[in-house]
């Protein structure tokens, strides 16, 4: 009886003070994370948005592995809001997910095979906007029961290949000089018109055409088909360029940063408002 008196007397001057209990499965705290999903009705896209998120608080106790797991389960069970619409098939499941460095692979039931075309383009980007916002998840690859879909055009995806806006939403060009390599790993230099979307900058539209590749099958990337840049961006008439020391791990030797600074170096150089590039890893300077 005495113990009970207690217990009640705890919680009156708890509420008293301001104390709130929390019970099992609540959280006082946590972090909100955007879940991707495709506008219903397309037409009213006024801004050529394909995707619109909904918010999601996970538990910030929760571990890398877990709060993976609960973004792709949310993603799956589509959204709330009547006027979006999933971008995932109805059915399919999540079989796995690793993570190794910042490479997440993704693997998803027989159902997410049935995708093609734009549709296909959409889930995988829903499923790669909604990973990176983790900040140890740079890249995103999707397969099916283990195996990639063959007749997707890229396999690994970063926040920087997302662009939700058509070729029609160009918002202005930039010329830039970018330079490749041939096959005795001599620079060659190749004049390209950019794009730029909305939201972009010179230095990005650069960053991602040399992630992206040559046009010309004759000439070598400079930058390794899974690697990405953390982040690019300018201030004044200086450029800096920032890695991921747990993505740098996975280059096979150091020759390869270095022919991958010198691309970035030279072909950021040729636009006219950039007059130095520096390199930092994990936010220090390299």
């Amino acid at each position: 009886m005495k113990r009970w008196i207690v217990c009640i007397l705890c919680i009156v001057l708890s509420v008293a003070i301001g104390y709130t209990f929390v019970g099992p499965g609540e959280n006082r705290e946590g972090t909100e994370y955007e879940v991707f999903f495709r506008e219903r009705d397309l037409s009213d896209t006024h801004s050529g948005d394909a995707l619109r998120p909904e918010l999601v608080k996970l538990s910030d106790e929760s571990g890398s592995q877990e709060r993976m797991e609960q973004l792709l389960e949310r993603l799956l069970q589509g959204p709330e809001d009547e006027t979006l619409s999933s971008v995932i098939p109805a059915g399919t499941t999540l079989l796995s997910v690793r993570h190794n460095g910042v490479l997440a692979t993704v693997d998803l039931s027989n159902q997410y095979s049935a995708l093609s075309g734009v549709e296909l383009t959409l889930a995988d980007y829903a499923i790669t906007q909604t990973l990176t916002q983790l900040p140890e998840v740079m890249l995103v690859k999707v397969t099916v029961r283990g195996k990639e879909i063959p007749y997707r055009s890229g396999r690994i995806l970063s926040q920087r290949d997302i662009l939700f806006s058509p070729k029609e939403d160009v918002v202005s060009n930039v010329e830039a000089m970018l330079y490749f390599l041939d096959e005795e790993g001599t620079f060659i230099p190749t004049m390209e018109t950019l794009n730029l979307y909305e939201g972009d900058t010179q230095v990005s539209a650069v960053v991602r055409a040399l992630e992206n590749g040559p046009q010309s099958k004759e000439l070598l990337p400079v930058i390794p088909p899974d690697f990405r840049v953390r982040a690019v961006w300018q201030v004044e008439n200086e450029c800096y360029v920032n890695f991921s020391s747990k993505q740098l791990e996975s280059l096979e030797n150091e020759s390869d940063y270095d022919t991958m600074c010198q691309g970035l170096e030279k072909s950021l150089s040729s636009l006219e408002t950039v007059e130095k590039v520096n390199f930092l890893i994990d936010g220090q300077f390299a």
